[in-house]
């Protein structure tokens, strides 16, 4: 059975469509009706077009990738038939706990755009494979990266969208250290549990120059080792570290415009984050030359380095007031969508980096 990133991305993306029917996950309570009554409701009487378009749009990735999953893996099954189906199951799953949410209504009109989206992706993953484009993709994949090459790719796939939402440090993903601590600190509030909790009573600092620039560098850096370990020639690792560098250059312009207005797209280049480019431009030019399982030990080494330099910095009071602003606006379930993506990405990606170190070592002892 050949491998394929696709699988992976499906499961991520049903985790984020899980978050976006369910948010903010407060206050659930019984009704006393029956979870599924949605079903033979009337249709809704005021809708609009963003509504229509959001559970569309929200859905069609899921066909898509799921499809495109059984094409690469099991391609005598029915996968348009098989997404659908599990796409109604989980659109009907959703809908029914909704009924729980005070703030969230359940409807068979969202239910049935959001199969319908579903099938509007499959049948593109089923049309591209008819025309050919499948078929190039995978005697592309065969030729640039290793058989093994799924999680990683998952992982390079979700990394530019994780940059969308505004970070303290250029790059710098996974600092929610300071955040589950107050969460935590105010969930055990007058509790005599508070005490048992090992947080830190320091007043952590914002990160100092040099500290900030090794973390620039390092969130560039850790992308381009996922590739470089997964790549077969020398001279793709170059194409690989010229994407990375171009991906999240323009995917921190495009959060900047978005969060400070277009007028302030390249503010966050700094002189610390140009000098810490310029530090990744050198160091990827000479990772180029590591092995591949070396490039994986690299890559775990500077992603706990990084985590550590992050999570026991404090972001700035602006930056504070940055992300209130983002978590206020209409849009905040696909706010904190990315908003996950960033926080979660590079724990991700050490378990990933761990499985597959350990697995190659177990490998090499046989």
């Amino acid at each position: 059975m050949r491998k394929t990133a696709a699988w992976p991305l499906t499961w991520i993306y049903t985790v984020l469509i899980v978050y976006a029917s369910l948010y903010p996950f407060d206050n659930w309570r019984v009704q006393g009706i029956a979870p599924w009554a949605f079903l033979w409701a009337p249709l809704p009487r005021y809708w609009t077009g963003f509504d229509v378009l959001s559970n569309v749009l929200g859905y069609a990735p899921f066909g898509f990738l799921m499809t495109l999953a059984f094409h690469r893996t099991r391609r005598r099954w029915p996968g348009i038939g098989l997404t659908a189906l599990a796409a109604a199951a989980l659109s009907l799953f959703l809908e029914s706990l909704q009924m729980f949410l005070p703030v969230r209504v359940p409807s068979n009109l969202d239910a049935a755009l959001n199969v319908g989206g579903a099938l509007l992706g499959a049948l593109t993953a089923r049309g591209l494979a008819w025309v050919g484009l499948l078929e190039r993709w995978s005697r592309f994949r065969d030729k640039w990266f290793v058989q093994e090459a799924d999680g990683a790719l998952a992982l390079l796939a979700v990394w530019p969208m994780a940059l969308l939402f505004p970070v303290p440090v250029a790059f710098g993903l996974g600092q929610v250290l300071e955040r589950l601590e107050a969460a935590l600190a105010n969930a055990f509030q007058d509790t005599p549990w508070l005490e048992w909790l090992p947080l830190r009573e320091v007043e952590l600092q914002p990160l100092l120059p040099m500290s900030e620039l090794l973390c620039v560098a390092m969130g560039l850096w850790l992308p381009c080792l996922l590739a470089f370990g997964v790549l077969r020639q020398r001279y793709q690792r170059f194409v690989a570290a010229l994407g990375v560098m171009g991906l999240g250059v323009a995917a921190s312009a495009l959060s900047a415009a978005l969060t400070y207005g277009p007028s302030h797209a390249w503010g966050w280049v700094g002189i610390e984050v140009a000098v810490g480019l310029g530090v990744a431009v050198v160091g990827m030019v000479a990772l180029a030359f590591v092995p591949a399982r070396a490039c994986g030990v690299l890559a775990l080494v500077a992603l706990v380095w990084q985590l550590s330099l992050l999570n026991n910095a404090s972001a700035d009071a602006y930056f504070a007031m940055t992300l209130q602003t983002w978590e206020q606006g209409r849009f905040i379930r696909f706010h904190g969508l990315i908003q996950w993506l960033g926080w979660l990405w590079p724990y991700a990606a050490l378990l990933y980096l761990v499985r597959r170190l350990s697995s190659s070592a177990s490998a090499a002892s046989v």
